[in-house]
């Protein structure tokens, strides 16, 4: 890496930068620009391989940097360096064309080493970063599966449903089962507010969903 342009608002932020470029490319030569205007200013008449840059400028958003960067210069490695770990910075920054997103926070030595990564064509990723991606695209854990309703209802309450299900009315329901009409419209209620249902189409629905019509 021979030209490295730093971006930064903070003096300390680009010296700890510029240390850690020199680190990893000892004759690299570093231009610093504080803000998106100095970075355009700078991009418009000089050419880099590698591009520091932070997120949160004072006059904008360092995407507009990298966005500038990623369709003028493509072939520069782009690497954001910032204090910001979020998921709305980090896939904003990627999908303006970022290569690899560090973390400021890291001694000088390990974000060398990283910066040396990127000629064996390893992005730089600091570990926090790196499981924010691996967490984002993992499956999503398989919901749970629901309830067997059949433990819920005695099976008096399953014979019950299982004929309002067919379409008996409760007189012949009572009629069937040997039991009192009153006594079937208590296994009804039960029924209704054990599967949390409220009319017979449902109950048919679910009495057919647990194999009893």
């Amino acid at each position: 890496m021979k030209n490295v342009l730093l971006v930064d608002d903070l003096p300390d932020a680009l010296a700890l930068l510029g240390t850690a470029v020199r680190a990893a490319f000892p004759r690299a030569c570093c231009t610093c620009a504080a803000s998106v205007a100095e970075a355009r200013a700078v991009l418009s008449h000089e050419v880099f391989d590698l591009a520091l840059i932070d997120l949160a400028l004072g006059d904008g958003h360092g995407c507009e940097v990298i966005d500038l960067l990623t369709r003028h210069q493509p072939h520069c490695a782009v690497v954001v360096a910032t204090i910001h770990d979020g998921d709305e910075q980090l896939f904003l920054a990627l999908q303006a064309g970022a290569q690899g997103y560090l973390l400021k926070d890291h001694p000088t030595g390990w974000l060398a080493q990283q910066l040396q990564g990127i000629a064996r064509g390893q992005p730089p990723l600091s570990p926090a970063i790196a499981r924010r991606l691996l967490r984002h695209f993992q499956p999503a854990p398989p919901a749970p599966r629901p309830a067997d309703d059949r433990g819920q209802l005695s099976s008096r309450e399953r014979e019950v449903l299982g004929l309002l299900a067919q379409g008996v009315r409760l007189a012949d329901i009572a009629d069937i089962l040997g039991i009192s009409r009153h006594t079937v419209g208590d296994h009804v209620k039960h029924i209704y507010r054990k599967l949390n249902i409220g009319s017979r189409a449902e109950a048919a629905l679910r009495a057919r969903g647990m194999g009893l019509a």
